[in-house]
């Protein structure tokens, strides 16, 4: 479910919103954030898609640009795309008030002035006494922080996948033991199998009989050479003939 929308212009907002996606994505999942080309699957039907993903979410982000009050219309180049009730910014800020969804403008650049409700269409007009908040490129990492920071504390929901987000996978959950092992034999399950880390002699992690040290065999004696410390032992070797 998503929980945060990212409302924006295509022409003004476009690279504001790739970060804020990609920032707020690190925080509380991919599929916690509903950015349009990323969410709404191919045939879709994007009005609905759109509007149900307005709906569903607790937060609605209208990134706000230079260009983004004064927009011309697709169709009718002399009139404000933010003027015609089928503007698709206008619409899902209006959706979003309508079904209480939190909306904060999001002021792109430090020389953006605060909307003015004047300019604004009167069905818009809430917006302007939304309290706003500021984003810089130059300060795109401690902007998107701090309003994480702030959301989390207004939407539990939000607060909720944060932590998880934060928490470290367990090894059920990833298959790979996530203990800094010293040394010794592990196991990791998948295909990797038994692995040896910083092993200092010799070391056995099969099935069958190990002797770390050279053998020679005569007839009817088996000669196994020890370490430094033993020697050679010497042992009669039963062959297999006089067992049957």
């Amino acid at each position: 479910m998503e929980e945060v929308f990212l409302n924006y212009r295509t022409k003004d907002g476009k690279e504001a919103a790739f970060i804020f996606d990609e920032k707020l994505s690190a925080r509380f999942g991919t599929e916690s954030v509903f950015r349009a080309t990323k969410s709404i699957d191919p045939g879709a039907n994007y009005i609905d898609t759109m509007l149900s993903g307005v709906r569903r979410s607790s937060v609605l982000l209208a990134l706000i640009g230079e260009l983004w009050l004064d927009a011309p219309e697709r169709d009718r180049p002399g009139r404000r795309a933010l003027n015609s009730p089928k503007d698709w910014v206008r619409r899902e800020i209006e959706e979003a008030f309508a079904h209480g969804v939190l909306v904060v403008p999001i002021l792109l650049g430090r020389g953006m002035e605060q909307l003015n409700p004047r300019r604004l269409p009167k069905a818009l007009g809430k917006l302007a006494e939304c309290q706003y908040e500021r984003f810089s490129l130059r300060s795109a990492e401690s902007d998107i922080n701090r309003l994480a920071d702030q959301l989390t504390k207004q939407v539990p929901r939000l607060a909720d996948l944060d932590k998880q987000a934060a928490t470290p996978k367990t090894t059920q959950e990833t298959g790979v033991s996530n203990h800094d092992q010293r040394g010794g034999i592990g196991y990791v399950q998948g295909t990797v199998g038994t692995f040896v880390q910083e092993s200092n002699g010799p070391l056995h992690t099969g099935s069958g009989q190990q002797i770390n040290g050279p053998q020679f065999q005569g007839e009817n004696t088996n000669y196994v050479a020890r370490d430094n410390r033993g020697g050679v032992q010497f042992g009669a070797t039963r062959r297999r003939e006089d067992d049957e």
